[in-house]
């Protein structure tokens, strides 16, 4: 049998995952290549994610990146301000199941990544 959290305790975790993300000021989200170069940085809100209901917590407002690097996204870091990294996943264009979905992984320079929900949920 697998080890499992009840609710209060999945809670407790997603919140303390993601309160970790304003630890050293703003944090942000980076979108990188497959070998880590930067493609766009996004900022969270001062308070980077809302309370966690049902084990789940949802980003509050994440500033676009309208300036990106040209490459193809592959992985994602969300790290505090001072880059210490939180949490991280993959990025794969729509149908492709990544933890992070994007219309498209091919960014031009110049253009413009934007996130319209994110949501970070606790393991069971």
């Amino acid at each position: 049998m697998a080890v499992t959290h009840a609710m209060p305790v999945r809670n407790l975790i997603a919140d303390t995952v993601t309160a970790q993300i304003d630890v050293s000021g703003v944090g942000k989200i980076l979108f990188q290549t497959a070998a880590s170069g930067a493609v766009a940085n996004l900022p969270f809100s001062a308070t980077a994610f809302g309370a966690a209901a049902s084990a789940v917590a949802t980003a509050n407002a994440i500033t676009d990146d309208t300036n990106c690097t040209a490459g193809t996204v592959a992985i994602f870091a969300v790290q505090q301000n001072d880059n210490t990294a939180v949490f991280s996943g993959s990025v794969t264009a729509t149908g492709g199941g990544g933890d992070i979905i994007l219309s498209s992984v091919a960014i031009g320079q110049g253009d413009t990544i934007s996130i319209s929900s994110l949501t970070y949920e606790a393991p069971q």
